[in-house]
């Protein structure tokens, strides 16, 4: 009998067979961890039936293997240095991001990011890595890139390696904002205070150097600082340098957003001319930043520059949590039953080709559960910094983006072109601009699109909002732009109608209103609400929302006490145009039958009850007879 022949796997298969990415997969066989693994040219083939490996990567510091011991550390909370995160807290070993970064090295690389998605805590790990002046054999022991002895012995605690934040350059002007730069040079020259000793540097140098750490440089010096620092730190241990810059398009940004734009590119695109170009002291640059700047803008004539978004396939599982490392955090963590709504919440974002979590929702989301059990999820993400951006978005003119919006709110996708070369001045200038800055910034994502489905334009993308916490943000921005705008709206013709007891004109005013706002009618039934208590708010009435009257709790009541009335109003949601005027009657009938009148005749001598259903942008009032 012939012997049966074992059928062979690719690695996206295994990944795709066992719920984990290719590339750990890839790691699986290059590590021998799958037995009957074969290499055929660049790709490994893998036995059908082959088992999956167990996964160590999700431990901290020294590997440790007894979950109970791993359990009892604290979860990191907004910890981005690496010596903390990986020594005193719970940590997700995300080292192999070194060696795929080797294999690759370009001089400059760009990994742009949505925030607390971990940029800091990974360019953190890059500099105890590689920088000489560091001992981090100890940090680095049982993780996933020790076992790689012939890299460490290369790379680990080899090179001298210079780590700058501008995450704090921030200022009401230009002279506050260059103030605070200014502070960050001089801080980052006095850790290389021993340069001044060192016989390699010459006087002019040495002149130089004091004037940066003192705070007391010229632009020009400011500008050439990173530079200079680079050349003397080469000259002192004859090797070149690693220059790893996080959050470099901060000053960009809030420049732009304060009124001196132009001022600040000039300082930056300055200090990354002199730094990244032609400069012979630069083994390799790592940068960090939201948005990726037009090369021309800031970049100019930066050769070998590489930009790694979050369209692209690699790096993706290094930069937020995937699926499989989630669920070893909740095994770890005795939170396995809130699986579902971590997913929910905070799952979501396509990047390349797998889904990650942001890891800042997921560490707050799991502390609240060790505190409270029953805790709920919430959106944490929204208190990193001010959402602002989708406002400005939504007030931008025109129906596209008002009919967009709304189809995102019901849980759909949009297509869009998108641009992610964008410079800061121009980041409003077009409605293209502001989708591709909701997508680099992590407010959108791009949406899983079925096979056949997928012939669109290179730049074209479907988008949709990742998960239910950035939903929230939404919708929350949604109805407070919705309130603001109904208080700017003429809302005369709906009092006097009110009060004259003409529904059939408080439907006419109502359905103009709804016509002209931002809504997500049929999948939020919240909106109604608000809308309604919308129109009546700040006008100088007295609102009851839901406060218990007879036998029951009407939706809405306003109280004209210097005129003695009051109109009491039951909403109901209709499932169709048709089912309008049914539902109205039954608000009617309701409220007749609640009695929910018999409060207020003692006290008004105008009580009128109004029914109102909705569908969509329509609405029908009618009026309860006496």
């Amino acid at each position: 009998m012939p012997e049966r022949r074992i059928q062979m796997k690719s690695c996206k298969e295994m990944a795709k067979q066992w719920g984990v990415t290719e590339r750990t997969v890839t790691t699986f066989c290059k590590t021998g961890k799958i037995p009957g693994v074969v290499k055929e040219g660049k790709s490994w083939r893998i036995p059908d039936g082959a088992e999956k490996p167990a996964d160590g990567r999700v431990l901290s510091g020294k590997y440790v293997k007894k979950e109970e011991k791993e359990a009892r550390k604290p979860l990191p909370i907004g910890i981005s240095d690496y010596v903390r995160a990986q020594s005193e807290y719970y940590y997700v070993d995300k080292t192999m991001m070194i060696k795929e970064f080797l294999d690759q090295k370009p001089l400059v690389t760009l990994f742009t990011r949505p925030r607390r998605f971990g940029k800091t805590l990974g360019m953190s790990m890059l500099y105890y890595f590689f920088n000489v002046r560091n001992e981090s054999q100890k940090l680095f022991e049982g993780l996933e890139i020790s076992r790689n002895h012939e890299l460490c012995e290369k790379w680990l605690n080899k090179w001298p390696t210079i780590f700058l934040t501008f995450k704090d350059i921030d200022g009401l002007d230009f002279a506050s904002a260059y103030d605070q730069l200014v502070f960050t040079i001089s801080d980052l020259y006095q850790k290389y205070s021993f340069l001044l000793e060192s016989e390699e540097i010459d006087e002019e140098d040495r002149k130089r150097f004091k004037l940066l750490k003192s705070g007391e440089g010229s632009k020009i010096l400011v500008i050439r600082s990173l530079s200079l620092l680079m050349r003397l730190l080469e000259n002192y241990y004859h090797k070149q340098m690693i220059l790893l810059i996080d959050e470099y398009d901060v000053p960009i940004a809030k420049a732009s957003s304060k009124g001196y734009y132009q001022q600040m590119l000039e300082i930056i695109r300055g200090m990354m001319s002199t730094a990244l170009k032609d400069n012979t002291s630069l083994k390799f640059a790592v940068i960090t930043g939201c948005l990726q700047i037009a090369k021309e803008s800031i970049f100019t004539g930066t050769n070998n520059f590489v930009t790694d978004t979050i369209a692209n396939t690699g790096f993706n599982e290094y930069f937020g949590f995937t699926q499989q490392e989630v669920n070893k955090i909740l095994e770890d963590t005795g939170t396995v039953q809130y699986a579902k709504q971590m997913k929910e919440w905070y799952d979501g974002y396509h990047m390349g080709e797998i889904d990650v979590y942001c890891p800042w929702d997921v560490m707050n989301y799991l502390r609240e559960l060790q505190r409270n059990p029953k805790a709920q999820p919430v959106s944490y993400w929204k208190n990193t910094s001010d959402n602002a951006i989708i406002r400005s978005f939504i007030d931008f003119a025109g129906n596209s983006i008002t009919d967009k919006m709304e189809t995102l709110l019901s849980g759909r996708y949009i297509l869009q072109d998108i641009d992610e070369n964008l410079t800061y001045d121009y980041l409003h200038s077009s409605e293209s601009n502001l989708w591709s800055i909701l997508y680099m910034t992590g407010y959108l994502t791009e949406a899983r699109i079925s096979e056949g489905k997928t012939a669109f334009l290179p730049d074209t993308k479907a988008l949709k909002i990742p998960n239910a916490e950035i939903r929230e943000i939404f919708e929350t921005t949604v109805m407070k732009w919705f309130a603001d705008s109904v208080k700017k709206w003429n809302r005369t013709a709906i009092f006097q109608a009110l009060w004259n007891q003409k529904p059939e004109i408080i439907t006419r005013e109502m359905n103009l209103l709804l016509w002209n706002t931002i809504s997500y009618h049929d999948y939020k039934e919240d909106f109604y609400h608000a809308f309604l208590t919308g129109i009546f708010m700040g006008a100088g009435e007295q609102i009851e929302s839901n406060k218990e009257h007879g036998l029951g709790r009407p939706d809405l009541v306003i109280i004209d006490k210097a005129n003695g009335k009051v109109a009491i109003f039951e909403v109901k949601y209709s499932q169709s145009m048709k089912q309008l005027n049914k539902d109205c009657d039954k608000a009617l009938a309701q409220m007749k039958e609640r009695k929910y009148a018999e409060d207020y005749k003692d006290r008004y001598k105008d009580i009128f009850c109004y029914g109102i259903s909705f569908y969509k942008k329509e609405c029908l009032v009618k009026m309860l007879e006496s």
